[in-house]
């Protein structure tokens, strides 16, 4: 028989507020970006790739933040003694995502566009990771859920998110294949 859950603090509850807030601040930034670079890249002649599986990326964005919240404020979680572990994952996820989106330029979407004949990045964490913004992304699923004690949040949508994003890496893999490495 499992225990009932202790109801949330104002704290905790202004941490949960806090990290929502700054996941919707990061994901409109990065919306008003992508459409921006989009635009351009489109005029330089770039073809998308991969809609079809385009609307579950969003889908899965959209959904997770409802699951933390639901699981935070119903579910009974309760923040565990690796918070402080957690929240340097997270740090860590953010530092490794800006880094790519710094590296890609103009190139950095949302979607999957590609220029013919331009070189591919070798810059940045692209250096060392094939696809450092889906690691930062997946390790994020990870730990910001469990930074909240929310085991299920973070089991569930870092599963959907190996999934979706296997799919999205071949997409990426084939539709960039053609370009030639930087040297």
């Amino acid at each position: 028989m499992s225990t009932p859950a202790e109801p949330i603090t104002w704290g905790r509850f202004a941490w949960l507020a806090l990290y929502l807030f700054v996941l919707a601040a990061q994901r409109v930034s990065e919306l008003v970006l992508s459409a921006h670079n989009v635009r351009r890249l489109i005029a330089r002649g770039a073809r998308e790739h991969g809609r079809t599986h385009f609307p579950y990326v969003v889908a899965l964005h959209a959904i997770y933040p409802i699951s933390l919240v639901g699981e935070v404020l119903m579910g009974g979680s309760q923040t565990g003694p690796f918070a402080s572990v957690w929240l340097g994952v997270w740090l860590a996820a953010q530092a490794l995502r800006y880094s790519a989106i710094w590296a890609l330029g103009e190139r950095w979407t949302v979607r999957i566009l590609v220029v013919p004949g331009a070189s591919l990045v070798r810059r940045g964490p692209y250096r060392w990771i094939a696809h450092p913004n889906y690691l930062a992304v997946a390790l994020e699923f990870l730990a910001a859920p469990l930074l909240f004690g929310a085991w299920r949040t973070a089991l569930v949508f870092s599963l959907a998110s190996l999934t979706v994003m296997s799919v999205r890496i071949r997409c990426e893999n084939r539709a960039l294949a053609g370009l030639e490495t930087e040297p």
